[in-house]
């Protein structure tokens, strides 16, 4: 018994000082890689605590104060937010003190980059205590989010847009047929893409001998905006290319795909998933590792590109830096005592892992309203269809302003 405490000790000291050690690893390169990881692992923990912590809060008398216990899927719910509530808070915080760095040798700098203990440390209390605060503090968290989130969703089309326009211009300028060419190639491949995509669509969610309409009226009218994005790019006036005509088609025909395939899974005509009321833990898993790395990269993307905000007296480093930049420079620079200007707004970075703490809380509770068999998926509910379509409309909307907006204003800058 004696040795085997000794060595549960020894154990649990080794697990310590590794974990301090990588802790202690995190520097200028890999600071953002770590806000992600932080990011990712307050996913799992609402998702875990999603699937086992219902008993545990309906015991808690602040929180089970009602004369009749809610259902468990409330509980379920509310385990979420509260964590998102707490990563919120995090980030939130951490954005408000960024606020206005303009070069690294502002102390915040350090904080930004370094102090990892301590910032674990306060986010695993942050989280804790939000589970300590009154219900309507959680609910007025919950109605806030789902602004928040199409704020996060706005922005995602934005870094799009300025992605494929990027693309497309970075190709051009380089006035050789080899590249010319594979404009073409890529632009073929995508309508390819979008219109077998729509056969799929079709086949999936018009099932024969139901009345589908809505569904029918979201895929025809994916298919009509795709016409007209190829339509206005290729006018006369307009001179624009057809990659970001034929990348932003693609994207909504997935759109599309995702809004429909949130529909709940006993809706006549969602014939994806009518023959499957079970999903299993894999398919689950599967499911929530995608919308990790969809939030992630959007975050990551969105805190180092110009286009969204670009850092005070900063250069454009979303378009000319890579996503971590970090160069023999910034070494030869620190090694001088040298102030340089930051390549990214570290407050909107922070801000913008808050807003997707707002829509990782959403997707996990299929946007609050998820009962029965839905409480238990990932991002299902008629709120997740309606946002993906309203989603779908903004991003062609803003693809059409992008390229008339020029036109209309050509005093102006885009």
């Amino acid at each position: 018994m004696w040795a085997a405490s000794c060595l549960a000790s020894c154990c649990a000291a080794c697990a310590c000082e590794a974990c301090r050690t990588a802790v202690g690893s995190i520097g200028r390169r890999s600071a953002r890689i770590a806000y992600c990881g932080l990011f990712a692992l307050s996913l799992f923990a609402s998702w875990a605590l999603r699937e086992v912590a219902a008993p545990l809060l309906q015991s808690i008398p602040w929180i089970n104060h009602f004369h009749k216990t809610p259902d468990r899927e409330w509980f379920e719910t509310d385990a979420v937010l509260r964590v998102s509530l707490g990563n919120f808070v995090f980030f939130t915080i951490l954005a408000i003190i960024m606020a206005g760095i303009k070069d690294q040798k502002d102390p915040r700098d350090k904080i930004h980059h370094g102090g990892w203990m301590a910032k674990i440390f306060c986010w695993v209390v942050i989280v804790f205590l939000m589970f300590f605060v009154p219900n309507g503090v959680v609910s007025f968290y919950e109605s806030i989010s789902k602004f928040g989130s199409g704020l996060f969703l706005l922005v995602q089309v934005v870094l799009l847009l300025d992605f494929v326009h990027g693309w497309n211009e970075n190709w051009v300028a380089k006035d050789e047929q080899f590249w010319y060419m594979a404009l073409l190639v890529v632009s073929v491949v995508c309508y390819i893409g979008t219109f077998s995509f729509s056969g799929l669509l079709f086949h999936w969610f018009t099932p024969s001998g139901h009345d589908c309409g809505l569904n029918l009226f979201f895929i025809v009218f994916t298919l009509i905006l795709v016409f007209v994005f190829a339509i206005v790019a290729l006018h006369p006036k307009i001179n624009g290319s057809l990659l970001p005509a034929s990348v932003i088609a693609l994207y909504c025909t997935y759109l599309c795909y995702s809004g429909l395939s949130s529909e709940p899974r006993d809706y006549e005509c969602n014939g994806l998933h009518n023959h499957s009321k079970a999903v299993s833990t894999g398919s689950l898993s599967l499911g929530l590792l995608t919308t990790i790395l969809s939030v992630v990269y959007s975050a990551v993307r969105a805190g180092s590109s110009a286009t969204v905000l670009s850092a005070p007296d900063s250069p454009r480093s979303g378009a000319d830096k890579p996503l971590l930049p970090f160069s023999k420079a910034d070494e030869e620079a620190e090694k001088k005592d040298v102030p340089r200007p930051v390549t990214y707004s570290y407050s909107f970075f922070h801000l913008i892992f808050s807003l997707a703490s707002m829509y990782s809380a959403m997707l996990l509770t299929g946007w609050s309203t998820s009962v029965g068999e839905s409480g238990k998926l990932v991002d299902v509910g008629w709120p997740s269809v309606w946002v993906r379509i309203a989603t779908q409309w903004a991003t062609a909307g803003l693809y059409i302003w992008s390229l008339v907006a020029p036109l209309l204003f050509p005093d102006r800058e885009f």
